[in-house]
């Protein structure tokens, strides 16, 4: 029997939207208000889901305190109060759109969670969301 369970977690952080090929004009045209130099902000809300069997001798998919502490690790600490396209390695060449946020929190939560399907939804705002499955 295949069951997804979920785990919530939030973080704050800083970006900018922006294309360093372009210039500020062509930015401002693509991204608005979300180009802006001096950066801006979100609440972000993240749902951790993974799906698998159901483990005979303990009845979970996955003990949540373990995804509770990965996603800390992981997600949490490494994006939490960060400007995005400065402090954190992944974004210093790639736009930090919520779809490519997304994708890199599956990237760091994959090699740990081999053994189940992954899904992550984050919400930029209440309003605009993502989900990405690999």
């Amino acid at each position: 029997m295949k069951l997804k369970v979920s785990r919530k977690a939030h973080f704050n952080a800083a970006h900018r939207l922006y294309k360093k090929q372009w210039d500020d004009t062509k930015n401002l045209e693509v991204f608005g208000k979300c180009s802006n130099p001096n950066f801006h902000g979100h609440n972000y809300e993240l749902i951790v889901s993974v799906t698998g069997e159901v483990d005979e001798e303990t009845g979970f998919v996955i003990d949540l305190k373990i995804l509770k502490q990965l996603v800390r690790r992981e997600i949490e600490e490494h994006l939490d109060h960060k400007n995005l396209n400065i402090e954190v390695e992944e974004f210093k060449n790639l736009n930090p759109t919520v779809e490519n946020i997304a994708v890199v929190i599956y990237n760091r939560l994959k090699p740990h969670l081999q053994d189940f399907e992954l899904e992550i939804v984050l919400y930029e705002t209440p309003r605009n969301f993502v989900t990405y499955k690999g």
